[in-house]
């Protein structure tokens, strides 16, 4: 049954282009979420700018309405085994998918929307409801409370002027320089009397320690021969992205960037998501790195640590116990461990395999990325069990 809405009687209420622009924004936001996966794959996403901004593909909308049908004699019937949805008695292979040759068919309206890397970052916040850092680990950070003022001063910064205070500083200057003419003799209007520097007044704020929850994630990354170009740059996709919603979801943030192959590198963020190396593999070069990062610079008794570990899976036979041993001096010292396996051989068993089946640790989290496309999915995982643990009751 059809039903019609009568928009005649009150056109204020009954705004047909406010339920068009509503259709519209869920149009783009799904097309939006469809295509995450494929940008945060981009090669180029790595090292842009929050105003970079990406093309999403939207089919377009077509308003409902009557048109005349292909109808033709007699009544058509089907074999009974018709599935819902299927079309019976349509002989005409105009566009029709599956048909030979070139269609007829008018096909449908796309056209493209941008989105920058700051917007892609509010639909990721939208789907995943992330717990807040483990509170329980404090380190005292110096910060300037501008809620509690403390008197006024000369100097400052435009956002902390005090203008009442200013307009009374020219004031009594004008006053006091009126004061001085009648003294002097002199009755004069002053006509024009602006603003000075010594006028500017602002707002005095007191410093003090704040508690501030304090967490160092320790990106580390194999950068040995097995991992070629379309490797490295999905572990690199990776990181940016996790590092950039981790920067933008929570304050007081350390990074460490390590890069290995038999021997391990602690390197710049530039350098980490830039420079590219050969060479064999040694797993536990690289966590072992960590270790040692952790021990002289990130006490567990303050800080929250989390290593992320991003590698194709192979190893050199011999290193296979010490990067399990490693993994387990990780999990024990961390608030989580994050391994990342990204398009793994076919031809042989890979560590996500030995990981997963002799580390036991609840804060262990593997991931596989067997394509691209897999990659916003390892990402929701990874995220989504972050600090899960460690903040029951939090």
């Amino acid at each position: 049954m059809a039903i019609f809405r009568d928009n005649s009687e009150n056109p204020i209420e009954h705004d047909r282009s406010i339920e068009d622009r509503r259709r519209h924004r869920q149009l783009v936001e799904k097309s939006i979420k469809e295509n995450i996966g494929d940008i945060l794959s981009e090669e180029s996403i790595v090292g842009e700018t929050k105003n970079k901004k990406f093309k999403i593909p939207i089919r377009g909308i077509k308003e409902y309405q009557f048109i005349f049908g292909k109808n033709s004699t007699g009544v058509a019937s089907g074999t009974g085994e018709e599935k819902r949805g299927d079309k019976v008695g349509s002989a005409d292979g105009s566009g029709k998918k599956g048909s030979k040759g070139a269609g007829q068919g008018e096909g449908d309206d796309v056209y493209e929307t941008e989105i920058t890397m700051e917007e892609l970052l509010d639909y990721i916040v939208e789907d995943l409801d992330l717990p807040n850092l483990d509170r329980k680990k404090f380190s005292e950070v110096l910060t300037e409370s501008t809620s509690r003022k403390r008197g006024y001063q000369k100097y400052g910064i435009n956002p902390r002027l005090a203008k009442k205070k200013t307009v009374m500083a020219k004031t009594a200057r004008k006053q006091g320089k009126k004061r001085a003419l009648m003294e002097s003799g002199l009755d004069e209007e002053l006509e024009r009397f602006p603003f000075r520097e010594d006028d500017l007044r602002y707002y005095k704020v007191k410093k003090k320690p704040k508690q501030e929850s304090n967490a160092v994630l320790i990106f580390i990354m194999d950068v040995s021969g097995s991992m070629d170009s379309t490797k490295k740059y999905l572990a690199r996709s990776f990181f940016f992205v996790l590092s950039r919603f981790i920067k933008r979801k929570y304050n007081n943030i350390a990074f460490e960037f390590i890069s290995h192959t038999t021997v391990a590198k602690n390197v710049n963020e530039y350098e980490f998501f830039h420079k590219a190396e050969s060479g064999g593999t040694y797993i536990s070069s690289g966590l072992n790195l960590a270790l040692k990062l952790v021990e002289e610079k990130y006490s567990p008794d303050v800080w929250n640590i989390y290593p992320i570990y991003a590698s194709d899976g192979d190893n050199w036979s011999e290193d296979n116990e010490r990067a399990i041993s490693a993994v387990k001096n990780l999990c024990e010292i961390s608030n989580m461990f994050g391994y990342a396996e990204l398009l793994p051989s076919t031809y042989s068993t890979t560590m996500y395999y030995r990981f997963n089946k002799e580390i036991h640790e609840k804060n262990f989290v593997s991931v596989i990325i067997k394509e691209k496309k897999n990659l916003w999915d390892a990402l929701k995982i990874m995220l989504s069990k972050e600090l899960k643990e460690g903040n029951d009751g939090v």
